[in-house]
C-alpha cells in the first residue's frame, strides 16, 4: 500500500505573519492531503483578535496545562475508556486535517492526535454544538451502532436507553451526550469503509470545541487500529518548525516510504492507557553534563502510570518535578550570571542576549539519543528581547512535547512495538 503523504501547514506562530497568502481551496491530489494548524489563515477556527507574543504564550501555556490534567488522568485511570480520551484534548488541537465522512462525501476539519483514539464528531441537529457538522441523514453509507455492538461494548460510558448505543460525559465545564455510529471515511484517495465514531448530539456549556478529533492512539477503536489493514499500524510524521516561511511537513501513513536509516527505541504499554505511546526516557543530558535525576522520576510505573509520553499535541514539554528541577538548575548553571525571570508559568527566561550561552539538550533513551536544537527548546519573543527555557514541571508525567520534536522524522510502529526517531529538515 502505498504510504499517504499528507502535506502539513504548521503555523504554530508566536508572531503574525501578514505576508502569508496561502491557496486555501487547494485540492488533495492523489495520496496527498493538506493539514492545517488550527490558527492558520485557512482554519475557521482561527483565533479572532490578534493576540501579542506573550498573550500568545501564555495562551498556549493554559491550553498546555489543561491538556496535562487530561493526560494525567487518563494515565490514572480515573477517566472513561476509550471515548473520554476525547474530552479536552482537542481543547489544544496543534493541527487539523480535512477529511471526508459519508456517501456523499461531507468535509470534515478534525485534529489529529496522537493521545486520542475513538473519533468524536459534532454531528447536525446537535444542540450546543458550532456550524462545522456532520449531516448523516445526507448519507446514504451511514448507519448507528446498537447496543450489543463490539464497539458499544468497549466504551465504558456508553449506556442503551433505545436501541442505539449512547454515550454521557463531561467536558470541562460542559455535559456531552453521543451516539456511536459507522460511516465511511476517506483522507485523500484512501477509503476506510465502516468507520466507527461518536456521533455528538447535545452540548450544555461553553467549552466544547468546534472542530472534532481523529485520534492516532494505539486503542481498539482509533484511526490507526481501524485502518489497519491500509496501513498496518504504522505512521510517521515530521513537523515543521513555528519559524518556518514555508510552514510544511509530513504525515506518512503506512510502510512504504518510512525511513530505512533509523534509530528506534521501544514503545512500552501502560495496561490502564494502552492506547498512550509510552517510552523509556533514561536521562537528560544538557551540554555535556548527564544531569542527576532521581530514577523514580523517569521510571515507569504501570499502576500509577508514571512515566513518559511522546505526544503531538501538547506544546511544551512537561518533566515531573524532580527531573524538572535537576534540568532547569543544570540549565540555568550553565547560563552563568545572566538574570533569571519568568513568564507564566515558564520560569527559566533571559531579556538579554543569550545565543552564545546555551547549551545542547539530549533526551536519552535505550537504543537512540534526541538532540534537541535551540529552537527546540527554547522559544523567542518576536523582538528577541526575551527567550524562556520551554518547558515546566509536571506533577506526575512526563510529556514529550510538539516543539522537542520539530525537524524529527518520528515513527510509530506499533506492529514490532517501537518508535523511531531522525533528524529531518522539514521546515
Amino acid at each position: 500500500m502505498e504510504a499517504l503523504h499528507l502535506t502539513i501547514l504548521f503555523l504554530l506562530s508566536l508572531t503574525v505573519v501578514h505576508s502569508l497568502n496561502p491557496n486555501c481551496g487547494l485540492p488533495s491530489q492523489g495520496s496527498t492531503l493538506r493539514v492545517y494548524h488550527v490558527s492558520s489563515p485557512c482554519s475557521p477556527f482561527r483565533p479572532k483578535t490578534t493576540l501579542s507574543w506573550e498573550e500568545s504564550v501564555l495562551q498556549m501555556q493554559a491550553d498546555d496545562k489543561t491538556r496535562l490534567i487530561y493526560l494525567t488522568s487518563l494515565v490514572a485511570g480515573r477517566s472513561f475508556v476509550p471515548i473520554g480520551s476525547g474530552r479536552q484534548i482537542i481543547q489544544s488541537p496543534t493541527y487539523i486535517v480535512k477529511a471526508n465522512f459519508g456517501t456523499p462525501a461531507q468535509s470534515l476539519l478534525m485534529a489529529l492526535d496522537t493521545s486520542t483514539d475513538m473519533a468524536l464528531v459534532p454531528c447536525a441537529g446537535c444542540v450546543g454544538c458550532s456550524s462545522s457538522t456532520f449531516d448523516s441523514t445526507k448519507s446514504v453509507s451511514f448507519s448507528s451502532l446498537a447496543c450489543g455492538a463490539d464497539q458499544c461494548k468497549q466504551v465504558q460510558s456508553s449506556s442503551c436507553p433505545g436501541t442505539t448505543c449512547s454515550v454521557n460525559m463531561t467536558y470541562g465545564s460542559s455535559s456531552i451526550a453521543a451516539n456511536l455510529a459507522q460511516d465511511n471515511l476517506t483522507l485523500a484517495t484512501d477509503s476506510v469503509v465502516g468507520y466507527s465514531f461518536s456521533c455528538i448530539q447535545n452540548v450544555v456549556g461553553g467549552s466544547f470545541p468546534p472542530q472534532g478529533v481523529l485520534g492516532l492512539g494505539r486503542g481498539p477503536l482509533s484511526f490507526v487500529s481501524q485502518s489497519k489493514s491500509l496501513y498496518s499500524a504504522t505512521f510517521s510524521y515530521c513537523l515543521p518548525s513555528f519559524k518556518s516561511s514555508n510552514f510544511s511537513g509530513t504525515l506518512r501513513l503506512g510502510l512504504n516510504g518510512q525511513p530505512k536509516n533509523i534509530k528506534y527505541t521501544p514503545l512500552l504499554v501502560n495496561p490502564r492507557r494502552t492506547s498512550l505511546y509510552y517510552v523509556n526516557l533514561i536521562g537528560i543530558r544538557v551540554g555535556s553534563k548527564v544531569v542527576n535525576i532521581p530514577p523514580s522520576a523517569l521510571a515507569f510505573n504501570p499502576n500509577t502510570g508514571g512515566g513518559t509520553i511522546i505526544d503531538s499535541g501538547t506544546v511544551f514539554t512537561r518533566l515531573v518535578d524532580a527531573a524538572y528541577t535537576a534540568v532547569r538548575d543544570e540549565f540555568r548553571r550553565r547560563m552563568g550570571k545572566a538574570i533569571v525571570s519568568s513568564l507564566g508559568g515558564f520560569d527559566t527566561c533571559y531579556t538579554v542576549p543569550i545565543g552564545k550561552q546555551v547549551p545542547t539538550m539530549t533526551f536519552m533513551f535505550p537504543g537512540l539519543n534526541m538532540s534537541l536544537p535551540q529552537d527546540n527548546f527554547l522559544i523567542h519573543s518576536s523582538s528577541g528581547s526575551t527567550t524562556c527555557l520551554a518547558m515546566s514541571a509536571s506533577p506526575a508525567l512526563n510529556v514529550i512535547a510538539n516543539m522537542n520534536q520539530q525537524n524529527h522524522r518520528v515513527l510509530f510502529d506499533i506492529p514490532n512495538s517501537r518508535l523511531g526517531v531522525s533528524r529531518e529538515i522539514c521546515s
